[in-house]
């Protein structure tokens, strides 16, 4: 029996290495600016905040994995989700077009959660990624 492949999406380790860069040069603001109290608050809670998602893409920079038996998604901070594909019970695009914006974001949905992912959790086009699981589903489910 042959095994089934799987397929990775991650967050681009060129968006990782902005969100590093970034939550460096603000933090190193905070040291500098250490003696303007209302500078310090601003730069410390911008801080801790890019701290924190440039932490989430380097703990857990897989967003989705895919295989025969489900996907693997990664929830909350970076708790990892085993769902079989019998638990799926949508994949779909959402696209919406607000101003100037056009976002399209990947929606997995289970009977009890729903699954938000971005192109920039993927590190690819939501479409392609959607067309994929399409076919991983559908080849286990024969």
């Amino acid at each position: 029996m042959e095994a089934s492949p799987e397929r990775r999406w991650r967050v681009p380790p060129g968006h990782m290495a902005v969100k590093c860069a970034a939550a460096a040069a603000v933090t190193a603001l905070v040291v500098l600016y250490s003696h303007d109290p209302q500078f310090l608050f601003l730069a410390a809670t911008a801080a801790i905040g890019l701290n924190a998602l440039a932490l989430r893409d380097l703990v857990a920079p897989v967003r989705l994995a895919a295989d025969g038996d489900g996907l693997t998604l990664v929830t909350g901070y970076a708790r990892r989700r085993r769902l079989r594909w019998d638990e799926v019970t949508a994949i779909r695009v959402d696209e919406r077009r607000r101003l100037l914006l056009h976002t399209r974001i990947l929606e997995i949905e289970t009977a009890d959660d729903l699954h938000l992912l971005s192109a920039f959790d993927l590190g690819g086009d939501v479409h392609d990624v959607a067309d994929e699981l399409y076919r991983l589903r559908a080849r286990t489910s024969r």
